[in-house]
């Protein structure tokens, strides 16, 4: 069967190499004579896959033994609870800024646990931009933010220092670029996207931040108690913990300079084409604003939306259809999305559009 290219939100494509090693585990992991599936959490094989594993978080983010590296259960919204539940105490208030839809569901979800301020907001704008970086007051427990915003498609590409606790989900853009990881005293990613398959959580957190946690609130749910035991509060997702692995791996081979360079390069190539085209109109118009990993964008039209998926799906490129709360399109260009997959499909884009606007082109023939 031919490999399509999966331009999905997340779950997401993975490198061809990553899903060879992850095959071969499935039927026989590291020699054992058992699955990886079948792999006890206790064994030593699983204790040196996660010593690995936060060996390279540390490298790939250039953080030392300050910080605390957990796997933990769920995705994103168990930590939209766990972050309030552990550093949100009585008579404190958290900040955020509200950048898009994920960033307005912490924020709602932190109101069970404690006072809230939304500190900027570009909700009146649809969140076609960012909001302007407000004054943090200096009482705060914490200000949480989120890095990258896939359903509008915007980033942030340069984070002011505060005087408070920083905390960042980075779901969808952690490792996708260098940046600064010793600003935040948290940062967390639902690895879906850049770091493997669903169901898995990374966690690091600053060691001084655990001091400020309740011993009130059971292991699971403890950020302090996840680190002591960590990672065996419960049996963990030993398979979904060495696909991150896998994925580190690739990361630190191809090098963490090389992997912003390819997507930065995927993204301008890609907006070049949207901030030209007389049928394709890009979602954030301010160009500081603009996602590398979410390229957000609509048609002129409804038929036109329609018959651009059709063109796609003759074309084995999957994943372009916009979250239902913006419409449109979004392309992910993820770490493991290459440049000749963004380049096949602005092929069919082009292709597309002469068909649309050039009244003597010949009928359809979407197929390759």
């Amino acid at each position: 069967m031919k490999q399509k290219i999966n331009f999905n939100a997340g779950p997401a494509q993975l490198p061809p190499e990553v899903i060879h090693d992850a095959a071969i585990a499935v039927r026989n992991f590291k020699k054992t004579g058992i699955s990886i599936l079948e792999t006890s959490h206790r064994s030593q094989v699983f204790q040196d896959t996660v010593e690995e594993s936060r060996a390279l978080v540390r490298k790939l983010c250039g953080i030392n033994d300050d910080y605390e590296i957990l796997w933990l259960p769920g995705g994103g919204r168990m930590q939209f609870c766990m972050v309030p539940m552990n550093f949100l105490s009585a008579g404190k208030t958290a900040g955020f800024i509200d950048s898009g839809y994920w960033a307005s569901e912490a924020a709602a979800t932190a109101r069970f646990y404690g006072d809230v301020k939304i500190l900027a907001s570009s909700k009146d704008s649809n969140y076609d931009r960012l909001p302007i970086w407000p004054e943090v007051p200096k009482e705060l427990a914490y200000l949480h933010i989120t890095t990258n915003n896939t359903i509008y498609g915007t980033q942030c590409h340069n984070i002011p220092d505060v005087k408070v606790p920083l905390i960042a989900d980075m779901s969808s853009d952690i490792l996708s670029m260098k940046r600064d990881y010793t600003k935040y005293s948290m940062f967390y990613a639902a690895v879906q996207k850049n770091l493997g398959a669903a169901g898995l959580t990374l966690a690091v957190i600053r060691k001084d931040m655990l001091s400020k946690i309740s011993n009130s609130l059971p292991g699971m749910l403890n950020y302090k108690d996840q680190a002591t035991e960590n990672p065996l509060v419960n049996t963990p997702n030993v398979f979904g913990i060495y696909v991150s692995l896998l994925m580190l791996r690739w990361i630190d081979e191809k090098g963490i300079d090389a992997v912003e360079k390819e997507n930065r390069s995927k993204a301008e190539l890609l907006y070049a084409v949207l901030d030209n085209s007389k049928v394709f109109k890009p979602i954030v118009t301010v160009k500081a604003d603009r996602s590398l990993m979410n390229v957000c964008f609509t048609a002129n039209t409804p038929e036109i939306e329609k018959s651009f998926l059709d063109a796609c799906e003759a074309n084995d490129i999957i994943g372009v259809k916009g979250h239902r709360l913006a419409s449109g399109f979004r392309v992910s260009l993820y770490n493991a999305i290459s440049l000749e997959d963004v380049q096949t499909l602005i092929a069919v884009m082009n292709k597309f559009e002469k068909q649309i606007t050039d009244p003597v082109a010949p009928p359809k023939k979407w197929g390759r």
